[in-house]
């Protein structure tokens, strides 16, 4: 529920234009943590009142690592509720961004780059090699919950370091097979 600063005082927020915004705390707000909602708070605060829906991106992304990796429908009502949006705002969202997963996934998130620049540079070999390694296929999730290969990712946006991969939101350019065996070894 909502952290009052005091005893009966609702939970406030500051805004970016020196006003400010209190968050719902409706019974599905109880899905998020005391620290996602303290991390959806610093991003609630970086907009003027009135923009919260600003801060949904970020909410998400705190949502999903407190979920272990995806965002359930209680995660995503928990967030449209603290921030008093529609959860269809939430939801289109979710669903628009590779960045999310809705459904139980893998702890760690690795997505390839297959786009024409990581393409011309082994980027379709690099996928092969990741699915033979982990003995899945792009979406689906290693038996032991531990890596998630994310479906094909058009483009990272790192054409310069190609072929690349971003894992847990980190890009790894200039990859071989071999640098992306020692980066997937390091996954605990």
């Amino acid at each position: 529920m909502s952290e009052a600063t005091r005893a009966g005082e609702p939970h406030r927020v500051p805004t970016s234009d020196g006003q400010s915004f209190e968050p719902g705390d409706g019974p599905r707000v109880a899905a998020l943590s005391a620290h996602t909602r303290r991390e959806i708070d610093e991003w609630i605060g970086r907009f003027p009142m009135g923009r919260q829906r600003s801060a949904v991106l970020s909410a998400l992304r705190f949502g999903q690592e407190q979920n272990h990796g995806f965002l359930s429908a209680e995660i995503m009502d928990g967030i449209a509720d603290y921030l008093r949006l529609p959860p269809i705002q939430v939801y289109e969202i979710a669903s628009f961004y590779s960045m999310f997963v809705t459904h139980p996934c893998g702890r760690h998130h690795v997505s390839v780059c297959t786009n024409i620049s990581c393409f011309l540079n082994g980027g379709e070999e690099l996928v092969a090699h990741v699915e033979r390694r982990l003995g899945i296929r792009q979406g689906e999730s290693t038996p032991d919950g531990r890596i998630f290969l994310k479906r094909e990712e058009e483009c990272l946006a790192a054409c310069t370091g190609a072929p690349m991969a971003m894992i847990d939101h980190q890009f790894h350019e200039h990859l071989t097979p071999e640098k992306l065996d020692r980066l997937l070894d390091e996954l605990t």
